[in-house]
């Protein structure tokens, strides 16, 4: 499963024919949870409070980019690298 970024040690990935909802697979410290690229939220597991913001924005900041990266893990095409919160 590819990193698609990684930011303030929270690493972003997304699996190629994952399921719906589009959402994206974050990792933190030892937690791990699925977030929601339309709106952020997180649909299973936890992240921390902190963590869970930044997250969060990022994933509003970057909506289109997340869109597209899901199109393309859907037909099996490369995914893109997306900038992290802290400008990577």
């Amino acid at each position: 499963m590819p990193i698609i970024s990684s930011f303030f040690g929270i690493y972003v990935r997304m699996y190629f024919a994952d399921h719906a909802p589009p959402h994206i697979h974050v990792e933190y410290q030892g937690h791990e949870a699925l977030v929601a690229i339309d709106s952020g939220e997180i649909l299973q597991g936890r992240l921390p409070k902190r963590a869970g913001v930044l997250v969060r924005q990022w994933c509003l900041d970057h909506r289109d980019e997340l869109g597209q990266n899901w199109k393309h893990a859907q037909a099996l095409q490369p995914l893109s690298r997306i900038p992290g919160a802290d400008n990577d």
